[in-house]
């Protein structure tokens, strides 16, 4: 998969990557809606995978999402693009999926480029009104599968409303010995079974991918072209 991306803005990584292969484990269907899709690869990865979907992807840069354009007529794949704030949209629909590597990072050492900027930092996209958003948007059986930093795991325990439900979770750990930096979850309206806690994702062996991450981005099979 041929993916434009911004030569002087934020350009997808292993994060999302992981995320990509997480949420292949689940059945995908009916009518997803990404959120901040930056140059689409997410839901362009998940359309490839799941043809039968139906995909939105909703972007409030305008560059970005200009690059979401050109990237899905480069891969042949079909999508609605909507450029606009996800907190202030209203959307004629109801979706079954709701995906997002959201901006997650508090702190204030932040970058003077406003695209990046706003694809990292919570500020742009508070995790109480995406959640509450996310929790409005989905059918009543919707499910929710993002991730965020590790380490506000009990914020966003907290921060689920119901009758959004966590029932999957991974954590991801750069090397073995190492803390985990990314959680995986997978929320789902109205569910009613316990939470499974998959097995760790190490991503580094000494100085290189582990084979898991290598595998994963074997699956993505994605070529980045910055313009």
């Amino acid at each position: 998969m041929i993916l434009y991306q911004p030569k002087n803005g934020y350009c997808y990584n292993s994060d999302t990557m992981f995320l990509y292969d997480f949420i292949s484990r689940f059945n995908i269907k009916g009518d997803v809606l990404e959120v901040g899709g930056g140059c689409g690869v997410l839901g362009l990865l998940i359309k490839r995978d799941f043809p039968k979907i139906n995909l939105t992807i909703i972007e409030k840069q305008k560059i970005m999402a200009e690059l979401i354009k050109k990237n899905l007529k480069e891969n042949s794949v079909e999508a609605e693009v909507v450029e606009g704030d996800f907190l202030k949209s209203d959307f004629k629909k109801k979706f079954d999926f709701i995906i997002s590597n959201p901006p997650f990072y508090k702190g204030t050492l932040k970058s003077e480029n406003e695209i990046i900027k706003i694809a990292r930092y919570e500020e742009f996209l508070p995790m109480k009104e995406f959640f509450k958003k996310v929790n409005e948007a989905l059918k009543e059986r919707g499910e929710f599968i993002f991730c965020y930093d590790a380490k506000r795991i009990d914020e966003i325990i907290n921060n689920m409303p119901k009758p959004l439900k966590v029932i999957d979770m991974r954590f991801m750990h750069p090397r073995v010995s190492k803390k985990a930096t990314l959680v995986m979850i997978r929320a789902k309206r109205h569910a009613k079974s316990f939470v499974t806690i998959h097995p760790p994702l190490i991503a580094f062996e000494g100085d290189e991918y582990s084979i898991e991450a290598k595998n994963i981005y074997k699956k993505a099979n994605t070529k980045s072209i910055k313009v």
